[in-house]
């Protein structure tokens, strides 16, 4: 078990992972409602990756996701009402309304716009490294996929070049043992399937218990010092798993029920709540109020969004590519 932090530290790590879990339960239920326009992939039961990952970047550190965005953007500091306007197709969102739930982000803090595309996110990872690395900062990216990306060719370009350039990158696979609805099993043959592989490209690796926010924080440190000191890219491997379905018209038919109760029982919420309260960091009263105070938060910032202006019909013809350049 990993040592517990000193009470702010550990207080901050739970609250965060308390917002993402409540936005996106709150989010899940607008469009169960018929509220929320679109559709929605969740990191229900993921949260401890995004906040251990991201805890101790610099804002001028950068992320990049994919179509499971929400944690890893509120994680790196997206505000909330941002991230609202954007789910109602605001013009104040994140995108000005032109993203919604799977292209979030805000470049100002660091939160490259997500990618949609399986795998698409990994070499765009390594050009933004390459660019840290050029400038000659010691920032570094920090790249979220999933573990079906690494059957991806870009899963594999990106990482030979990060090796061969000794990019200041953390590829981090968030594996939570389905790919969509596939099971591992009938899609890898290794048992680390981003570490194993990690290898033939002479980049170091860790596999990590992927619902545990202090070990996940604790490996996230020396991978992102390696980056820093330009000693080149690492690979954590974070053994999660999904509570939700792959999107919101997901009843998991495809996982036992053995299997389910197995991984609820590791909440990472639940199991790090347990730990503060049993080592006495924080007492039942004090995580009740933090946790009542960010779902006011959220709700205000549903009303907000709600009531927001809608964007411009005109804005849509603005910031698109076309042949001569962009609009």
């Amino acid at each position: 078990m990993f040592k517990m932090p000193e009470k702010e530290r550990a207080i901050g790590m739970y609250k965060k992972m308390c917002e993402i879990r409540q936005y996106e339960e709150t989010i899940y239920y607008l469009f169960l409602e018929g509220i929320m326009p679109g559709t929605i992939h969740q990191s229900h039961g993921q949260e401890a990756c995004a906040v251990g990952m991201i805890y101790d970047l610099r804002k001028e550190d950068y992320i990049l996701t994919t179509h499971r965005p929400a944690g890893h953007d509120l994680a790196k500091g997206v505000s909330l009402r941002s991230m609202m306007c954007e789910m109602f197709g605001k013009a104040e969102g994140c995108c000005k309304g032109k993203g919604g739930a799977m292209h979030t982000g805000d470049i100002s803090v660091g939160a490259v716009t997500a990618n949609a595309i399986v795998g698409g996110n990994l070499p765009i990872a390594a050009g933004v490294a390459l660019r840290c690395k050029m400038l000659k900062t010691d920032n570094v990216a920090v790249c979220f996929f999933g573990d079906g990306a690494s059957n991806e060719g870009s899963f594999h370009e990106a990482l030979n070049a990060a090796a061969v350039w000794k990019l200041p990158v953390v590829y981090v696979c968030e594996n939570n043992l389905y790919s969509a609805t596939t099971s591992i099993k009938m899609t890898c043959n290794l048992e680390n399937v981003a570490a194993d592989r990690g290898l033939a490209y002479g980049i170091p690796s860790e596999v990590v218990d992927g619902n545990d926010v202090l070990a996940i924080n604790e490996a996230a440190e020396r991978a992102i010092e390696r980056a820093r000191k330009g000693e080149g890219p690492t690979i954590l491997e974070l053994k999660t798993y999904r509570i939700g379905g792959h999107s919101r018209n997901d009843a998991c038919g495809y996982r036992t029920e053995e299997e389910e109760k197995e991984w609820f029982s590791r909440d990472p919420i639940a199991s790090f709540r347990a730990r503060l309260l049993n080592e006495g960091v924080a007492s039942e009263e004090e995580l009740q109020k933090i946790e009542e105070e960010i779902q006011a938060q959220i709700d205000a910032e549903v009303e907000y969004a709600q009531n927001a202006p809608d964007p411009e019909p005109e804005s849509a013809l603005r910031e698109v590519y076309w042949e001569g350049g962009i609009a």
